[in-house]
């Protein structure tokens, strides 16, 4: 199984257009130890040729132009993608609005929970993506559900299940409890070689880890993980946003229900930070931020790493 990190970054990606806190600055100027980011998106392939994204962000049209692997062959006709299908963990614009890119039509299949599909059909834009050749399938959780499109087996299979975390930001509704989030929200996903049973993990959305979760993650391969923000209140201190990460809906790297915390003990072979925001310390290669977390055998995903299991 060959897994290509597209896009590393949070919202707005790095540096995001508006921004001009130290990180976006030292980006922009070209600083030793600072990298540019795309918005949170994967590739995986069981055979190299036929590819599943996890999460079609915004930059997805300069994600493909960036990645040889998922643009049309030579031998290819005059319309074609190595994009069979799509996975979509929430509805948040950084993971939903890439799918504008693949219109053109071309077949392909979505994936996801009910809640996700249903903020695609409910809004109107989506239907750019005509059922005819772009079909949408709901996940039913903790099954392992075979990946197809365009009339093609990837040789891959997603078990996806549901994660603590808040509804998509642009769907908020504050007279409710709980902004109205509602369980399918936000998922995680583990995507299994057919061939091999071989897996990997994907949580770029993620406000706890609970025991079950835990228990699920002990012992994987490879987790791709919400890097989001180093700690619970960097937003406000560095005076971008008043919110928290709690308030956000990401669980922060540090503290004592961080997630470096949580996979302590857990003996996951590889840890990858994605989805990082902008505001993040670790994004600086010299800081001590990003010393700590490689120092708890983490990792910072980079735009086009790619992983071989």
């Amino acid at each position: 199984m060959f897994i290509k990190i597209l896009g590393s970054g949070a919202g707005g990606g790095f540096p995001q257009w508006n921004c001009n806190c130290g990180n976006c600055r030292a980006v922009r100027a070209g600083e030793p130890g600072f990298l540019p980011r795309t918005q949170s998106s994967l590739a995986v392939s069981a055979n190299g040729v036929d590819f599943v994204l996890l999460n079609a962000s915004p930059d997805l049209r300069q994600q493909i132009a960036q990645a040889p692997q998922l643009s049309p062959g030579p031998a290819d006709g005059l319309r074609a993608s190595p994009i069979k299908s799509v996975v979509l963990t929430n509805g948040d614009v950084d993971h939903v609005a890439g799918l504008l890119n693949l219109r053109e039509a071309q077949a392909f299949s979505i994936y996801s929970s009910g809640r996700i599909l249903n903020v695609l059909a409910g809004n109107r834009i989506f239907d750019i993506l005509v059922p005819e050749l772009v079909s949408r399938v709901e996940f039913p959780f903790d099954e392992a559900v075979p990946l197809q499109g365009a009339g093609v087996d990837l040789g891959l299979s997603v078990k996806a299940f549901p994660v603590h975390g808040k509804i998509a930001l642009w769907l908020e509704d504050k007279s409710v409890a709980g902004f109205g989030t509602q369980v399918g929200d936000t998922l995680g996903v583990e995507i299994i070689e057919t061939a091999t049973g071989k897996s990997c993990f994907y949580i770029p959305g993620c406000a706890k880890l609970d025991e079950p979760l835990k228990k699920r993650l002990r012992g994987a391969s490879v987790v791709f993980f919400d890097g989001t923000l180093f700690h619970e209140n960097e937003m406000i201190e560095q005076g971008l946003l008043g919110k928290t990460g709690s308030r956000m809906g990401h669980v922060n790297m540090s503290g004592e229900d961080g997630s470096i915390a949580a996979l302590e003990s857990l003996s996951v072979a590889r840890k990858i930070y994605v989805h990082i925001n902008n505001s993040n310390p670790t994004l600086d290669a010299s800081s001590k931020e990003r010393a700590i977390v490689n120092a708890a055998g983490w990792e910072i995903g980079e735009d086009g790493m790619e992983v071989t299991l």
